[in-house]
Protein backbone atom coordinates (compact mmCIF):
# COMPACT_ATOMS: atom_id res chain seq x y z
CA UNK A 1 0.00 0.00 0.00
CA UNK A 2 1.45 3.25 -0.93
CA UNK A 3 1.54 6.20 2.32
CA UNK A 4 -1.08 8.00 0.27
CA UNK A 5 -3.46 5.17 0.65
CA UNK A 6 -2.67 4.41 4.51
CA UNK A 7 -3.19 8.26 5.41
CA UNK A 8 -6.47 7.90 3.38
CA UNK A 9 -7.30 5.19 5.68
CA UNK A 10 -5.60 6.50 8.67
CA UNK A 11 -7.87 9.44 8.50
CA UNK A 12 -11.65 7.94 7.70
CA UNK A 13 -10.63 5.63 10.90
CA UNK A 14 -10.00 8.66 12.59
CA UNK A 15 -12.61 10.76 11.36
CA UNK A 16 -15.07 7.97 11.99
CA UNK A 17 -13.94 7.07 15.98
CA UNK A 18 -14.20 11.01 15.85
CA UNK A 19 -18.08 11.11 14.71
CA UNK A 20 -18.77 8.17 16.69
CA UNK A 21 -17.28 9.95 20.27
CA UNK A 22 -19.79 13.48 19.31
CA UNK A 23 -23.03 10.82 18.90
CA UNK A 24 -22.19 8.84 22.01
CA UNK A 25 -21.74 12.26 23.62
CA UNK A 26 -24.53 13.79 21.59
CA UNK A 27 -22.76 16.77 20.89
CA UNK A 28 -23.27 18.55 17.28
CA UNK A 29 -20.83 17.30 15.19
CA UNK A 30 -18.74 20.45 13.63
CA UNK A 31 -19.57 19.78 10.05
CA UNK A 32 -22.35 19.81 7.81
CA UNK A 33 -24.92 17.49 8.77
CA UNK A 34 -26.72 16.36 6.32
CA UNK A 35 -25.49 14.92 3.11
CA UNK A 36 -25.92 17.99 0.94
CA UNK A 37 -23.58 20.04 3.05
CA UNK A 38 -20.74 16.96 2.93
CA UNK A 39 -21.40 16.86 -0.80
CA UNK A 40 -20.38 20.75 -0.95
CA UNK A 41 -17.37 20.35 0.56
CA UNK A 42 -16.16 17.39 -1.80
CA UNK A 43 -16.90 19.82 -4.76
CA UNK A 44 -14.91 22.65 -3.39
CA UNK A 45 -11.96 20.28 -2.70
CA UNK A 46 -12.84 18.68 -6.41
CA UNK A 47 -13.05 21.87 -8.12
CA UNK A 48 -9.78 22.97 -6.10
CA UNK A 49 -7.82 20.39 -7.52
CA UNK A 50 -9.07 20.60 -10.81
CA UNK A 51 -7.65 23.87 -10.97
CA UNK A 52 -4.18 22.72 -9.59
CA UNK A 53 -4.23 19.95 -12.90
CA UNK A 54 -5.46 22.35 -15.21
CA UNK A 55 -2.69 24.69 -14.01
CA UNK A 56 -4.44 27.93 -14.08
CA UNK A 57 -4.41 30.30 -11.40
CA UNK A 58 -4.12 33.46 -9.78
CA UNK A 59 -1.90 34.45 -6.45
CA UNK A 60 -4.15 36.62 -4.54
CA UNK A 61 -1.83 36.84 -1.60
CA UNK A 62 0.95 38.03 -3.97
CA UNK A 63 -1.03 40.14 -5.68
CA UNK A 64 -2.73 41.96 -2.28
CA UNK A 65 1.90 41.88 -1.30
CA UNK A 66 1.01 39.48 1.48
Amino acid sequence: MSSTSVLTAAALLVGVTVGALFAFLRVPIPAPPELPGVMAIVGIYLGFKFVGYVGVGFDLLDALGL
